[in-house]
């Protein structure tokens, strides 16, 4: 519903909260000139740009999750846990971020015509965003992320990954096929095979070490380097691997995806990376979306960090950097959706390829369902 429709199921209680929070000069009795006066006032071509200028850190992070989110309204419940992920780095001179509760913040958000009251009797008790209102945020706050980055040259040399994965997985479960793998107590290859797969894979990874912290990025991601271990993740999710007394085997839907000569769709390891790492970036959907938006040329890493680094919240010892760094643009690199490369001058750059930006545009893939975001 767009914000015309909301406006006129709206009471002439929160028509008049609005009109007077936007300094509306109107009839304060009248609905219809509080409706005609808060579109002249909304629909104006510098308001949002105003609204994303003049909005903290915090409340254009609330308004980021709410773009990407497939879900067309939520309970009261549903948004304070959204404005509990994305109120953290609070600026301490940021007396209003201090003061303010989430039920303050909501209330502020419908002061501001961000959020409105279902229509029905079932939906009067959620809240709800317009389409268009969404629609003309996404496309401010995709022009203020790309002015920020830096634009680069082409590098000498770059690396790229595309289809390497889907390659990875059948030469993976062809090594499960041909040897006798014992599992330890951590149910985890023994090393000496995990060097013998690293060796046999298109792309090769430093073993995991004892002693670092790892956690929340998948079940194997404790015992196995990121790659592999989505890789492996991937296979026991697809029932091509199974872990059975002690010894890791090939199921029969594993030996049929090698006999078949079948090689898995990029496009659902894609997806199951998305859910994966969700646990630990909850708005990872987004990021992967402003990525492509920044990146459609050669941009350098620090700038993107910069553009973009503040919608990423630490996860324990990952900081918004390292996340960035480790766990987005170099799996979006093993996924095929980024070329990464070294500018002598620049540092690190990178850029999205044309599968990257054709998948990071889809709303099917992201999982956002009809989301305002797909253009």
């Amino acid at each position: 519903m767009n914000l015309a429709d909301m406006l006129t199921y709206a009471d002439i209680g929160q028509l008049t909260t609005i009109a007077e929070h936007y300094e509306c000069e109107c009839k304060r009795n009248s609905k219809h000139e509080l409706i005609q006066s808060i579109l002249v006032m909304l629909n104006r071509r510098e308001f949002i740009e105003q609204q994303v200028s003049s909005s903290s850190a915090k409340d254009l992070r609330f308004l980021n999750t709410l773009l990407f989110d497939g879900r067309g309204s939520y309970s009261l419940e549903e948004l304070l846990a959204i404005i509990g992920q994305t109120a953290f780095d609070a600026d301490p001179s940021d007396k209003q971020q201090k003061a303010e509760s989430p039920r303050e913040a909501i209330a502020r958000y419908k002061r501001s015509g961000w959020l409105f009251n279902g229509t029905t009797q079932s939906t009067r008790f959620l809240f709800q965003m317009p389409n268009d209102l969404k629609e003309r945020f996404r496309q401010e706050l995709g022009a203020m992320l790309r002015n920020r980055v830096r634009r680069s040259g082409e590098p000498g040399a770059y690396r790229e990954e595309q289809n390497l994965y889907a390659e990875d997985l059948l030469l993976f479960l062809r090594y499960v096929r041909d040897q006798e793998i014992e599992l330890n107590q951590e149910a985890a290859m023994y090393r000496r095979q995990q060097q013998q797969v690293m060796d046999m894979l298109h792309v090769s990874e430093p073993l995991v070490t004892k002693g670092g912290w790892r956690f929340g990025y998948g079940r194997s991601f404790t015992s196995y380097p990121s790659r592999f271990a989505l890789l492996y993740d991937f296979a026991s999710y697809q029932e091509y691997i199974a872990e059975e007394g002690g010894r890791l085997r090939l199921t029969p839907k594993g030996t049929e995806m090698i006999d078949g000569g079948m090689k898995e769709s990029m496009v659902q390891i894609f997806r199951f990376w998305l859910r994966l790492y969700k646990q630990a970036i909850p708005n990872l959907t987004s990021l992967v979306y402003w990525t492509s938006e920044c990146a459609k040329e050669w941009v350098t890493v620090s700038s993107l960090h910069q553009a973009i680094g503040w919608l990423i919240k630490p996860y324990y010892y990952d900081t918004a950097e390292s996340i960035l760094n480790e766990r987005i643009l170099k799996m979006m690199l093993h996924l095929g959706l980024l070329r990464i490369g070294e500018s002598q001058e620049q540092g690190a750059v990178v850029q999205m390829t044309a599968w990257g930006l054709k998948l990071a545009g889809k709303s099917s893939v992201l999982g956002g369902g009809n989301a305002s975001f797909v253009h």
